[in-house]
């Protein structure tokens, strides 16, 4: 009897087994790809796409219009699953595999309604709209992501009942037992035309982090040791059990650095380490990191063979093919030869079927992101925001200020002052003059993050802001300021890059990091080392996500479950009116050597704000 995937793999999640699927054939009506030259040789490929943030159509639901960018990328499944019909078509269905190196669930407003508006959890809940897509798309096995752990473990659980393909997590254990939480790998055979299968294994590897990032889902529940540790463990393990191919996919980018500092003994980017540390692995398929990487090759310390690393870029506008030349030697296949290389979707058209199957869904989600819930009496954009303060990012860090100052009322925390951090997670969000719906809302906070408040010390504050301040190349003073090469410094990303509200300063980007804050004041007066403040801020930050210094550890005095985005849209509800004269303010500037680099665009001259120092 043909062994039912779904219902397996439904049984593993909650148990905790060991997914190993030796006796599967991927397309047994198809024979195996000969390849030329003396001996026996064959020849197969695997797919690879990774990040794909809740992605299946070119959509924005934030823009409500295509996806497009800069680069005129294209994103989603349906794109994806175009080119993976190419593929099989080209080197037959049976001499190829596809897997994903995770965050697959949150992202997309369609991932998030179906997580929070209409969940997969629920009592006749949907299934999920990824799991569906995958599915039809044909899967063969995906690495869990950190992402994959923000809506909780028993939304993650139904969702991998829902998939059709096992979801791997070979470092990912259950904190009573120590034993894997979900399937560490998976085992498949692909015919060849000489009557010896070839075996192929995939390991998973997922990120430490969770670990931090998502502590109020899997403290006490899950551990979360180092992909290096877990594949030492593991790949030996599928040699011995016959693989003549191992593969890991590893939702780990490639840099050898971690967000989170030395808050755990395991680091974060570690795929390049996997290669160079662990032999028998033949190839990873890199995810996390968002970044595209056609081929990397890294060779291993212990064997000198190289291993061939690849991540597509994110949100499906990438899809990896890994070519794998095998030749029979010695009673077994050896891999003789691995390439890489990654194929554009925005030269695919999108897969009608995939489209025809999701098209209500999407239908659905268009009408709730189309809700209007309030009106704004000014346009606010956020295009500026990585080198001004502008009044969108004060609209968020006002909310939250706001609501953690009701959240403190009555306790021993609410006399002191309530400062906000708030990142530009997108420049091209904006908040249009009249009715403003829940996508434009959504659209200025993506992520799924929840408020907490920390109280810091005026010290502690000064050395956060200096972290933050890091983000900024060194500028001399004198001359031109040239946009884009002003941020971004050290490849610091937009969202590491914290604008607190509640206090004024300057940054003077003509100094070294660690020295540009000047002239910090609450009130009109110097912050002094031992003042003591109140700081809204998300839960990534608070968590350690962006190692900030002291906020990790610095008392919780107020915590939310509530998203920050469904805060806001809260909000607009209530007031039913955004006006920027409430909030807007001209608490930081950027200087040189005192000298502000900007000028106000209405007053043309420094800013109006009185800066308490001067």
């Amino acid at each position: 009897m043909p062994l039912d995937r779904r219902k397996f793999v439904g049984r593993v999640a909650g148990t905790g087994a060991v997914v190993a699927l030796a006796g599967t054939t991927v397309g047994a009506a198809a024979e195996g790809r000969a390849v030329g030259g003396r001996g026996r040789r064959y020849a197969f490929t695997v797919m690879g796409t990774t990040d794909l943030h809740g992605n299946v159509f070119n959509w924005d639901y934030f823009t409500g219009a295509e996806f497009d960018d800069k680069d005129h990328n294209d994103v989603g499944l349906a794109k994806i699953s175009t080119l993976v019909r190419q593929v099989r078509a080209d080197r037959g269905r049976g001499n190829t595999l596809l897997i994903d190196a995770g965050d697959t669930i949150q992202g997309t407003q369609l991932s998030y309604y179906y997580a929070k508006v209409d969940p997969i959890t629920g009592p006749r809940g949907p299934v999920h709209p990824m799991a569906r897509a995958m599915n039809a798309i044909g899967y063969d096995a995906a690495a869990l992501g950190n992402h994959e752990f923000d809506y909780g473990i028993p939304l993650l659980r139904k969702f991998a009942e829902q998939c059709d393909f096992p979801l791997l997590a070979a470092n990912a254990l259950d904190a009573k037992t120590a034993r894997p939480a979900f399937a560490p790998y998976w085992m498949t055979q692909l015919r060849t035309p000489f009557g010896r299968p070839v075996r192929v294994a995939v390991l998973g590897l997922t990120n430490p982090g969770i670990a931090i990032w998502d502590k109020v889902h899997v403290r006490g529940k899950m551990t979360f040791p180092g992909l290096v540790e877990q594949a030492a463990k593991y790949v030996p393990r599928l040699r011995s059990m016959g693989a003549d191919v191992v593969l890991v996919s590893a939702h780990s980018g490639t840099s050898g650095t971690s967000s989170y500092g030395d808050q755990l003994p395991h680091v974060e980017n570690a795929a390049a380490l996997v290669a160079r540390q662990v032999p028998g692995i033949d190839a990873i398929l890199v995810g996390h990191a968002h970044a595209e990487i056609a081929e990397y090759r890294v060779k291993n310390e212990k064997t000198g063979r190289e291993v061939v690393l690849s991540e597509p870029l994110k949100w499906g506008q990438r899809l990896t093919l890994f070519d794998f030349d095998l030749v029979w030697e010695r009673g077994r296949w050896q891999v003789e030869s691995v390439g890489a290389k990654v194929l554009n979707s925005n030269v695919a058209a999108e897969d009608r079927e995939i489209v025809a199957l999701l098209g209500g869904e999407h239908r659905k989600v268009m009408a709730y992101v189309g809700e209007v819930i309030g009106t704004s009496v000014r346009r606010m954009m956020a295009d500026e925001a990585p080198y001004k303060d502008v009044p969108i990012i004060d609209f968020i860090n006002h909310v939250q200020a706001q609501t953690v100052r009701a959240g403190l009322v009555g306790t021993e925390y609410a006399g002191l002052p309530v400062l906000s951090q708030a990142s530009c997670f997108s420049r091209t969000a904006v908040v249009p003059v009249g009715d403003v719906t829940i996508r434009e809302v959504a659209g200025l906070y993506p992520f799924d993050n929840t408020l907490e408040a920390r109280v810091l010390t005026g010290a502690q504050l000064r050395a956060y802001l200096e972290f933050s301040a890091r983000y900024y190349v060194r500028t001399a003073p004198g001359g031109g300021v040239e946009l884009a090469k002003l941020t971004n410094a050290d490849g610091t990303p937009d969202y590491n890059y914290d604008a607190v509200s509640g206090v004024t300063y300057e940054i003077d980007i003509a100094k070294a990091p660690g020295g540009r804050i000047t002239k910090l004041c609450w009130e009109g007066k110097p912050v002094v080392d031992d003042a003591r403040f109140v700081l809204a801020v998300n839960n990534y930050r608070a968590s350690g996500g962006g190692n900030f210094p002291h906020v990790a550890s610095a008392p919780q005095v107020w915590s939310a479950s509530e998203e920050i985005r469904n805060t806001i849209i809260a909000w607009v509800r209530e007031k039913g009116t955004i006006d920027p004269a409430q909030f807007a303010s001209e608490g930081w500037i950027l200087t040189r050597e005192g000298a502000p680099v900007f000028y106000s665009p209405l007053e043309h001259r420094p800013y109006k704000q009185c800066f308490c120092c001067r």
